[in-house]
């Protein structure tokens, strides 16, 4: 009587292994999830304070003191000296959607009497507030953002008003 190699698994060994894995990745995948979210909100809060700070940059050497009244705007270059422009190529469009929040710049009030901007806008095309928001995608994060011309970031669970000046209602300033 010859006997048999055991150099192979058996189908109940197989099934135990794919039935341990299986419950390793429920396990995993909603904390994947978390995590994925946390990273959008966390791109959210750091391209609004780009837009802050682009706008700021803007206001200084480019407005007279004004501000952009879209993100196009804020990424044409200066039309003298070339150069780039204030803010990044990721967001240059009105709205723009970047890791899965979509982000709005709302212009205040145009600044009358200014002068041209250096990048091409006409006289009394600037603004003296401006309001960016950040709306999640599904799936993008369960915060929604917001700032304006004070720098200040807020967030909150449902969609921020626009608000050119203070705290928009409902929302709390990130600490």
């Amino acid at each position: 009587m010859r006997l048999r190699g055991s150099g192979g698994f058996t189908l109940i060994e197989l099934l135990i292994v794919v039935a341990i894995i299986s419950i390793i990745a429920a396990i995993a995948v909603p904390g994947l999830q978390r995590a994925r979210m946390s990273g959008n909100e966390a791109s959210a809060i750091g391209s609004l304070r780009a837009i802050n700070s682009a706008q700021a940059t803007f206001a200084a050497s480019c407005g007279s003191g004004f501000y952009a009244p879209s993100l196009a705007r804020l990424a044409t270059p200066p039309t003298v000296g070339g150069g780039d422009g204030f803010i990044g190529t990721d967001l240059n469009a009105d709205p723009s959607v970047k890791s899965s929040y979509t982000i709005t710049l709302t212009a205040g009030a145009a600044a009358t009497g200014a002068p041209a901007s250096c990048n091409g806008a006409g006289a009394g095309s600037v603004v003296s507030t401006y309001f960016v928001s950040a709306s999640p995608t599904t799936g993008g994060g369960a915060r929604f953002f917001a700032t304006n011309q004070g720098g200040t970031i807020y967030q909150s669970t449902g969609v921020v008003p626009v608000a050119q000046n203070g705290a928009p209602a409902g929302a709390t300033p990130i600490q």
